[in-house]
């Protein structure tokens, strides 16, 4: 017996096998372990992305096929709907803004049932003596008032550039100004899509003047196109953190049709039981259209851009003068303006927009004769080794760039700019004071910065086009 025993193979040892998943090599989490005990039978268990209890599935005798599938539905549906990765791939501030983001769209494609089924009342159908080709020229000329409208507005923009090159202000861009003003450029193309589902609503109640009304709503959307594409391309740039930018758009391509398909049910609901009831849908209307605008503009203030654009920078800077530290993206975010200037009472507080009197890429023809001998005078004095040449004059600081400046040239002008500007009023010799922090500051401030996780690489300012090159000598100051 001992013989036989002795013999005997030892038993197998057992084997576990890992299974872990994540963006990165230092951001994994564990979603799977399989063990094959002796006696060959594997048991394996799985624990989903969300972190949520193992689900224990046997294969051999106890293997679950009910929790497997309801399993992998969920896991399925998750991954359709959230980007490669998440949560780890994108920024915190990613799954609030989503979240508010959906149910402002929500309520967007519940009124839209409401404006379609009044518009449509008031092109004639349903009625007798309505004719086909009649509604489709209206249908027609709504449309087409619509795309000229996205045309016209870019056009104005460029030609706003082109123009402003003449004066003194410098010179703005649609793509740069809606890339550093994203947050307001939100909410102003969410109020213009309001304003035109509002239009279609009301055109039934003025049948001499329906086309007129029709096409001021169709204008007023395509503003919305416009700025709300150029901005969610802005953001989606902001929320991908792995280079995943094209995933998350497609993910938010699928949470859109979601929400879509989910607020034409309720809005075909909502417009079946209020048929008839002008009331009913006005107040319905109305209910939604106040609770849309809430929703965006938390979805808007829950944003923390990492950023930098002048707005960003004058907080930044003037926290940094007073306490010598840097704020966190969180914190600036709560501090932003987010409202249109003209649409806000903060304009009096003349020392939180500083950055209101700084105007970047000025250019040198335009600018008066006492501008251009004190810009003579500091390009051969205060700015010989500098990229720029501040100019100030009645408050105003124009910022002047040399023809060879880099984008972090363009940042450090314009934080020269808002020092310059805390000193006015204060001292004879801004520029003599203002160069002295620059000297003595600046780098300090740059790297901290960095260390808060702010991206310094480019100012989001207004787009740039005139620029200046200067040499100093005795009597050959030259400017182009």
């Amino acid at each position: 017996m001992e013989v036989s025993s002795s013999s005997s193979p030892p038993p197998p040892p057992s084997f576990i096998l890992e299974e872990w998943n994540g963006s990165s090599s230092t951001k994994l989490s564990k979603t799977a372990t399989i063990t094959a005990s002796p006696s060959l039978c594997i048991r394996s268990f799985v624990l989903n992305v969300l972190d949520r209890p193992a689900i224990s599935t046997m294969f051999g005798g106890e293997f679950s096929k009910r929790l497997y599938l309801r399993q992998a539905l969920r896991i399925y549906c998750f991954n359709d709907l959230n980007s490669y990765g998440f949560p780890n791939s994108v920024t915190p501030d990613y799954v609030p803004f989503q979240v508010w983001d959906s149910l402002q769209g929500l309520s967007t494609y519940i009124r839209t049932m409401l404006s379609t089924q009044a518009l449509l009342s008031a092109i004639g159908v349903g009625e007798k003596s309505a004719t086909v080709i009649g509604a489709t020229f209206q249908w027609f000329l709504r449309d087409l008032t619509g795309m000229v409208g996205g045309i016209l507005f870019t056009f104005y923009q460029v030609r706003f550039v082109i123009l402003k090159g003449f004066s003194n202000a410098g010179t703005i861009a649609v793509g740069s100004n809606l890339d550093s003003n994203a947050k307001m450029w939100r909410l102003v193309a969410d109020l213009m899509n309001d304003l035109g589902m509002l239009m279609d609503l009301t055109s039934p109640l003025f049948p001499s003047a329906f086309v007129f009304v029709v096409c001021l709503g169709s204008l007023s959307r395509s503003f919305t196109g416009v700025a709300s594409g150029a901005t969610r391309a802005a953001l989606t740039q902001h929320f991908a953190l792995q280079n995943n930018a094209a995933d998350i758009s497609a993910k938010e391509g699928s949470q859109e049709t979601l929400a879509t398909m989910s607020g034409m049910a309720l809005g075909m609901f909502l417009a079946r039981i209020t048929m008839g009831h002008p009331l009913a849908i006005w107040f319905s209307f109305l209910s939604l259209t106040v609770f849309h605008m809430y929703a965006n503009y938390k979805a808007v203030q829950c944003l923390a851009l990492s950023s930098i654009n002048p707005q960003r920078i004058s907080i930044l800077l003037q926290h940094f003068m007073n306490t010598g530290q840097v704020l966190f993206a969180e914190q600036v975010s709560k501090m932003e303006h987010i409202l249109p200037i003209w649409a806000s009472s903060w304009r009096s507080k003349c020392s939180n927009l500083l950055h209101m009197q700084i105007r970047l890429g000025v250019r040198v023809s335009a600018m008066s004769h006492p501008e251009l001998t004190d810009l003579l005078r500091n390009a051969g004095s205060h700015y010989r080794k500098a990229k720029y040449v501040l100019v100030e004059r009645n408050g105003i600081i124009s910022v002047i760039l040399h023809k060879d400046s880099t984008s972090e040239d363009v940042l450090q002008s314009f934080v020269h700019a808002y020092v310059m500007a805390t000193l006015i009023g204060k001292t004879s010799s801004i520029h003599t004071e203002s160069q002295s922090w620059i000297d003595a500051e600046y780098i300090l401030f740059l790297q901290k910065l960095k260390l808060t996780g702010w991206k310094t690489e480019r100012l989001l300012s207004p787009y740039i086009s005139w620029r200046a090159n200067w040499s100093s000598g005795s009597l050959d100051e030259k400017l182009d």
